[in-house]
C-alpha cells in the first residue's frame, strides 16, 4: 500500500513538471513570467489588483462612457516642456501620494530630496526647470490647497512668470488628483480641525480677487477651532467641509465664485456637480484613495512611469477610529449630497478605466504570445525542412557514390 501512494506522489510530480514544461513551451515570452510564478507558486496566485475594499471583484458599472473617456495614456515628455499639476484636496490622502511621486518614481533624473526639507527638486534630466506642480516640489505656489479655478488660472503664470511672453514654450498641463470616500474624509477634515488645522493660507481666488467676509464668513472666532465638537462643525453653514471636494473641481467662476446670490442654489448646485464631473473625466489621470494598488496602476499606463515600492493600502486611518452612530452618518451625507453623488461617478469611472486598461493589456499579452508562437512554428518548419534537404542531399550522393 505504501509503494503503490508513492507511485501516485510520484505520478502527480511528474504531471506538475511536465505541466509547466508545456507552459514554457506555450508561452516562452517575459510576459507570462507572472503566470508561470503562478504555476510554480500557489499562494502566489492572488491577483495583486483584487477589490481592495468591499467591491466585488466581479465590477458591474452604472454610467456610460466612451473609449475616449476610459483610455488615459499621455505622451508626457518630462526632457520637454509637459508639466503634471497635482491638485491636492484636503484629507483625500494627497499628502502620501505626492510623497510617492517625489520620492517613488523611477526616474533617469530621480527628485533630490534633502532631510528636514518638506520640498523635493525635481528637475527634467538636463535641465534646471521642474516637471512637477505639487506641494511637495513648487510648494503652494497657487495659495494653500488650491482649487481647480486658481489652478488653471494660477499655473501658467506662475511656471513662466520669469521668462518673456515670446519666449514661453507651449506647454501640456497635466492635472491630476485624489478623491476620498465623502464621509470618511469629512470625519478626517474634523479631526484635523480639531487639532487646530485652520488653512487660512487659502486664498480661494475666483474671478481675479478672493472672497470677501460677507461672503465666506469663518466658522469660529478666535484663532482657529480646536477641540470643535462634531456636532458644532456639522453646524456650520459656512463650512468648507461641506461639498469640499465638487468645490475643488469645479470652475467657480460659474456660478459667480462665492456670491451665493448670482442664482438660485438648485441651479448653482447642478452647475457646480456638472462642473466637477467634466473637469474630473477630462483630468489626465485621478485616483481614489480606497483603492492604492488600483491607483498606482492608472497612473503608470496613465504616464508610462513606475513606482519603485507597491503602494499601501491603509484600512485604519484616524477617520475610521470614529464611532458615529447611523442617524450622525446620514446627516453627514446629507451635508455633502454633492461629493457623495460626485464619488459614485468618479468610483464608477475609475474601476472603468481599470477594467477597460486591464483588457487592453491582456490583449496585448495574447497577441503577442500568439505572435511568437507564429515564430516558434516558422522556425521548426524551417528546421524540417533543412532536415529533409539535407538527408535527400545525403542519399542522392550515396547513390553516385555507389554508382562510381
Amino acid at each position: 500500500m505504501e509503494d503503490r501512494s508513492h507511485k501516485v506522489l510520484l505520478a502527480l510530480v511528474m504531471l506538475f513538471l511536465f505541466a509547466v514544461i508545456v507552459l514554457q513551451y506555450v508561452c516562452p515570452g517575459t510576459e507570462c513570467q507572472l503566470l508561470r510564478l503562478r504555476a510554480l507558486s500557489p499562494a502566489a496566485a492572488a491577483d495583486p489588483y483584487r477589490a481592495e475594499d468591499e467591491t466585488p471583484a466581479r465590477f458591474v458599472p452604472r454610467f456610460n462612457f466612451s473609449a475616449d473617456d476610459l483610455l488615459r495614456r499621455v505622451d508626457f515628455n518630462i526632457k520637454g516642456d509637459d508639466l503634471i499639476v497635482f491638485l491636492h484636496i484636503q484629507k483625500t490622502g494627497g499628502t502620501t501620494f505626492g510623497r510617492h511621486l517625489v520620492r517613488n518614481i523611477q526616474l533617469e533624473q530621480p527628485c533630490e530630496c534633502r532631510a528636514g526639507q518638506k520640498k523635493c527638486t525635481c528637475h527634467r534630466p538636463g535641465k534646471r526647470e521642474t516637471w512637477l506642480f505639487s506641494r511637495f516640489s513648487t510648494g503652494w505656489s497657487c495659495g494653500l490647497h488650491a482649487d481647480w479655478t486658481e489652478l488653471t488660472n494660477c499655473v501658467p503664470s506662475v511656471v513662466d512668470s520669469k521668462k518673456e511672453v515670446r519666449l514661453r514654450p507651449s506647454r501640456n498641463f497635466y492635472y491630476i488628483t485624489i478623491l476620498r470616500d465623502p464621509v470618511s474624509r469629512y470625519l478626517s477634515e474634523w479631526r484635523h480641525v480639531q487639532r487646530g488645522a485652520t488653512w487660512k493660507a487659502s486664498l480661494h481666488v475666483c474671478d481675479g480677487r478672493s472672497p470677501t467676509t460677507e461672503e465666506l464668513p469663518s466658522c469660529y472666532t478666535g484663532d482657529d477651532w480646536s477641540g470643535c465638537s462634531l456636532q458644532e462643525f456639522m453646524d456650520c453653514p459656512y463650512n468648507l467641509a461641506n461639498n469640499r471636494q465638487v468645490r475643488m473641481l469645479s470652475d467657480l467662476s460659474l456660478v459667480g465664485c462665492y456670491n451665493l446670490s448670482v442664482m438660485p442654489e438648485e441651479q448653482r448646485n447642478k452647475v457646480l456637480l456638472d462642473s466637477a464631473k467634466e473637469n474630473l473625466k477630462r483630468m489626465a489621470f485621478f485616483g481614489l484613495t480606497e483603492f492604492q494598488r488600483k491607483t498606482q496602476y492608472l497612473f503608470e499606463k496613465t504616464f508610462n512611469m513606475n513606482f519603485i515600492s507597491p503602494f499601501t493600502q491603509y484600512n485604519s486611518t484616524r477617520a475610521s477610529s470614529v464611532e458615529i452612530d447611523k442617524q450622525t452618518q446620514q446627516r453627514i451625507e446629507a451635508l455633502n449630497f454633492l461629493d457623495m453623488e460626485l464619488y459614485d461617478y468618479a468610483k464608477d469611472l475609475f474601476l472603468q478605466r481599470y477594467q477597460y486598461m486591464r483588457q487592453k493589456e491582456h490583449q496585448e499579452a495574447r497577441r503577442k504570445r500568439q505572435e511568437q508562437r507564429k515564430i516558434l512554428r516558422a522556425k521548426q518548419a524551417h528546421l524540417r525542412e533543412r532536415g529533409e534537404n539535407s538527408s535527400s542531399t545525403d542519399y542522392t550522393g550515396n547513390v553516385e557514390q555507389w554508382r562510381r
